[in-house]
């Protein structure tokens, strides 16, 4: 069976998505929506850099809604919930990379929307969104008397090239004044709460109401030229955020990011190690897993490789969650999502 299927914003991820789509075998790319007008109308290989595709990028919501789809991949850089009630209620099913992995009864208004809609809506992505619960809760089976999960990123982020995220949302470049009173603990904690009582729901956990939250910093020594231009002498080049579901205060689900700008010349000095993600079990056995590979090669790389991951978490599901029971479906609803092989003549 084939799906058809709308790509919903070209920024990094979504571009990612949309070749994807082209190269699955049971998807077709249909519609693509986009938020700029200077893209409004190409063609979406123009946009993505690669041969035309026939497909044409709109701008226009309800010319978007109006075409015959089975789901949208749904990849702005923050959910609006208006936009999304309407997709759903259109009639599409959405998987996403921008929340939604384990709603535990909130979102009431983008629930009764998929009833009306008659769909469901997925949400994946790598971090959180896989790193942080689905791999952690497949590799749990290996293991008896759990005591403790962790998930950590290590990753140097002269490799990200979105300068009004780096600088003004993450704070790089700033003060440690003004990077203390960073969002990312909400923005990102919203995500990494839910990937936390998820593993929390699975394996057993009652947890304590609140998430505990710690943010550190380190400032450079030196300025250090980046993708997004000088990060200077004296300001913030290092962070680490950390999330811990906790029972009875002690810490049982602990989800780490470390985002340094290198190693060198940080006050206080700061060793990230090579790119990685970790996944560590307290546990018999004491399990751990390391996944290389999700950052580029190479510093300062203009293309970061890992944003392919969320893109085809989210590609890969859609024939697992167009045929899914109308509403939420998280990874604990879902039958075991595979990717496909490349398509080779006979």
């Amino acid at each position: 069976m084939t799906y058809r299927v709308i790509q919903w914003a070209t920024g990094y991820v979504g571009q990612e998505s949309i070749k994807g789509i082209l190269a699955h075998p049971e998807l077709e790319l249909v519609g693509v929506f986009v938020y700029s007008d200077s893209k409004n109308g190409l063609d979406v290989g123009e946009i993505c850099g690669i041969d035309p595709t026939g497909v044409i990028a709109t701008s226009s919501i309800d010319e978007i809604l109006a075409l015959d789809a089975d789901c949208v991949v749904y990849t702005p850089m923050l959910s609006d919930q208006t936009e999304l009630i309407r997709i759903l209620e259109s009639g599409k099913n959405v998987v996403t990379p921008v929340g939604y992995i384990f709603p535990s009864g909130r979102f009431a208004e983008i629930e009764a929307a998929c009833s009306v809609g008659g769909v469901s809506l997925h949400g994946t992505g790598i971090n959180p969104g896989g790193i942080t619960e689905r791999f952690p809760l497949i590799l749990s089976a290996l293991c008896r008397d759990i005591r403790h999960v962790r998930c950590e990123e290590f990753s140097d982020i002269r490799n990200y090239g979105a300068e009004l995220v780096v600088r003004e949302v993450m704070l790089f470049g700033k003060t440690l004044e003004v990077a203390s009173n960073s969002p990312m603990l909400k923005i990102l904690g919203d995500g990494f709460g839910q990937s936390i009582r998820m593993i929390a729901s699975e394996l057993g956990w009652s947890l304590d109401n609140d998430l505990r939250t710690t943010h550190a910093m380190a400032i450079t020594k030196v300025d250090i030229e980046t993708l997004v231009g000088t990060i200077e002498a004296g300001t913030v080049a290092a962070q680490r955020f950390t999330w811990e579901g906790t029972v009875n205060d002690e810490a049982v689900i602990t989800v780490t990011v470390n985002w340094l700008m290198g190693e060198e010349n940080l006050e206080p000095a700061w060793s990230l190690g090579e790119e990685r993600f970790e996944i560590a079990f307290d546990a018999d056995p004491p399990l751990s897993a390391t996944f290389h590979g999700l950052h580029p090669e190479e510093v300062g790389a203009e293309v970061n490789v890992g944003l392919i991951a969320p893109a085809m978490h989210c590609v890969n599901a859609i024939p697992y969650v167009v045929p899914a029971a109308p509403g939420f479906v998280t990874y604990l609803d879902l039958p075991l999502i595979a990717g496909r092989a490349t398509q080779r003549s006979k």
